[in-house]
């Protein structure tokens, strides 16, 4: 019974925390971008003249958890950096670099597609402006990196965790 009392975690509450959210974070915008966007896509629902307005209900309250998801994993490498001696400082830089990129698609990127994306006219549709396929280029370009930067501070922390 001692030896039960006595083991110890190498694992953190910080690493826990900090592995869950970059696990949920990640896998929740793969689905999104490589599942769900897609299909309402395919199934013509861009043609549509509320699509610009539900594609900003989803990713606003979407934007909102990466931010969330975002401030807790900086807070969590900013802790277990402070406790621990030989953690990478590259993971600040990533963590932070990770709470930019949301804050860019929060008040930037999602915003602006939106606006270009509403109809104001009463004419039948006019094609998708050029400045739209830019600002996508430009979220699936971040949303590359993010994948990329999460990938690696998650692996960081599995690591570690051993």
């Amino acid at each position: 019974m001692n030896a039960i009392s006595n083991l110890e975690f190498k694992r953190s509450t910080w690493q826990t925390a900090m592995m869950l959210t970059l696990g949920f974070w990640l896998s929740a915008s793969l689905a999104l971008d490589w599942v769900i966007m897609p299909s309402l896509y395919f199934a013509g629902m861009m043609n549509e003249a509320n699509f610009s307005a539900a594609g900003y209900v989803i990713f606003g309250n979407f934007n909102r958890l990466e931010l969330l998801s975002a401030g807790v994993v900086l807070t969590s490498v900013l802790a277990i950096s402070k406790t621990k001696s030989n953690w990478p400082w590259r993971s600040i830089v990533l963590s932070g670099l990770l709470l930019t990129v949301a804050l860019l698609d929060t008040y930037f990127l999602t915003p602006q597609m939106c606006a270009l994306g509403t109809n104001l006219s009463f004419l039948p549709s006019n094609p998708v402006p050029a400045t739209m396929n830019l600002l996508h280029g430009g979220y699936f370009g971040l949303e590359a990196l993010k994948i990329v930067a999460g990938g690696m501070l998650l692996n960081w922390c599995w690591r570690e965790a051993k």
